[in-house]
């Protein structure tokens, strides 16, 4: 087989590969809660990247497995209350902002390509709104996912994930 020959079959084979992964469309997600209580305590709760348990009831424990804690880079194991697991990696942390980035690194969450923020604002009569909000794919990118791995199932996971935590810090913080 001749070079040409061997560069027109990787492209044959290479493209639709690519065509599968950018075929799921990304998906996101938005919630947020309006918490009557000043915004420097509600970033107190939430600002420990190494400790996503003391406000989600979702975490059973928070470790940093490598880097330090509140430091870009830093990564965190997620052990959840059924014992599965989530890898995150702290890809921003801005404490004058009261923001954080971070992505799934592992998970057995049914996403991929995930990148998320939760950011708390102080509004007026000390009253505090946080967002959380995420890009990611369904992890199937099959163009026809299994029962469970579409998109719906992705978005409905993810934003029970927040609806979670965020109501629960509104609970515990007022």
């Amino acid at each position: 087989m001749n070079k040409l020959s061997l560069v027109t079959l990787a492209i044959a084979i290479a493209l639709p590969i690519s065509a599968i992964a950018a075929g799921a469309d990304t998906l996101k997600v938005e919630e947020s809660v309006q918490i009557n209580a000043p915004a420097d305590k509600v970033w107190t709760k939430v600002s420990n990247f190494n400790d996503l348990g003391a406000w989600h009831p979702a975490i059973k424990s928070t470790e940093i497995t490598s880097g330090k804690n509140n430091k870009v880079g830093a990564t965190r194991l997620l052990t959840l209350q059924d014992g599965g697991t989530v890898k995150e990696k702290l890809l921003s942390y801005n404490s004058k902002k009261m923001t954080f980035k971070y992505a799934i690194i592992e998970s057995v969450l049914p996403v991929s390509s995930y990148v998320s923020s939760v950011t708390v604002m102080a509004e007026k009569d000390n009253t505090t709104k946080v967002v959380w909000k995420g890009s990611f794919k369904r992890k199937d990118l099959s163009d026809k996912p299994a029962d469970g791995q579409d998109d719906a199932a992705a978005t409905k996971t993810i934003t029970s994930v927040y609806r979670g935590g965020l109501d629960n810090l509104k609970k515990i913080s007022e």
